[in-house]
């Protein structure tokens, strides 16, 4: 117990002289992120993912066999947009080599100018969504998680990806006591999971029962929290990471 209570507080509270500094927490935010932007995006936007590009290599399949509900197109054009957002964000990580707090910082920023954008153009636009915009969001949000899931690579803090929980999963169950293993940071996998859990609940009650604009809002302060945070870390030489 008393590990897996350290291993909670290093995730959301670590020490001054922790090896990843301030990075557990924000990425932990950025899961929140993750689960908010695709509960808009698969309630909004159609049966798409702009986050969880396994789930669109499925849906394009399915489009592929003629099951109804699900589009090629969209499918597509979020890994496309993903796979770009992902390739502009490894350029920057390398130009930005040995700056990991101003890497997440700049690219959480980066995101947050483009999410303001998508929740302009849907605050303003008429539901529901007309065939046009939804795919300019589609574009826009796989643009920025692409960014995203890059930038939380090249951290490479481990189980925080940010966007993918299978491993996390497999992890918790794959090395518990149960397995024969130490359970080694399954405090850190279950936050992990239950941020991304916390951010799609938040953003299915949100589109049902408020305003289909508010997942996308509350991932904007989110994200602009982190850069601001990130960027004032970096500036700091005796906490940056």
């Amino acid at each position: 117990m008393s590990t897996f209570l350290a291993d909670v507080r290093e995730t959301v509270a670590p020490s001054r002289d922790a090896r990843d500094g301030l990075l557990p927490p924000l990425l932990v935010a950025l899961t929140v992120v993750t689960g908010l932007v695709d509960s808009f995006s698969y309630l909004v936007l159609g049966h798409v993912f702009v986050a969880n590009m396994t789930g669109n290599v499925v849906f394009f399949a399915f489009a592929l066999a003629g099951v109804g509900g699900f589009s090629a197109t969209a499918s597509v054009a979020a890994i496309g947009c993903f796979a770009l957002g992902a390739l502009v964000t490894g350029r920057l990580g390398r130009s930005l080599a040995g700056r990991r707090e101003l890497l997440l910082g700049v690219t959480a920023g980066i995101q947050a100018v483009i999410v303001a954008e998508t929740v302009t153009m849907t605050a303003l636009a008429a539901n529901p969504l007309p065939a046009g915009l939804r795919y300019a969001l589609i574009v826009a949000l796989s643009l920025t998680m692409g960014a995203q899931n890059a930038t939380a690579r090249k951290l490479a803090v481990p189980d925080l990806t940010t966007t993918v929980l299978t491993l996390t999963i497999t992890g918790i169950a794959a090395d518990s006591p149960i397995a024969g293993a130490t359970g080694a940071r399954v405090g850190r996998r279950l936050i992990s999971v239950a941020a991304m859990l916390i951010g799609a609940l938040a953003g299915a009650l949100l589109v049902l029962h408020v305003h289909i604009v508010y997942p996308l809002v509350i991932a904007l302060i989110i994200l602009a929290a982190v850069a601001v945070t990130a960027v004032a870390r970096a500036r700091n030489p005796r906490t940056a990471t």
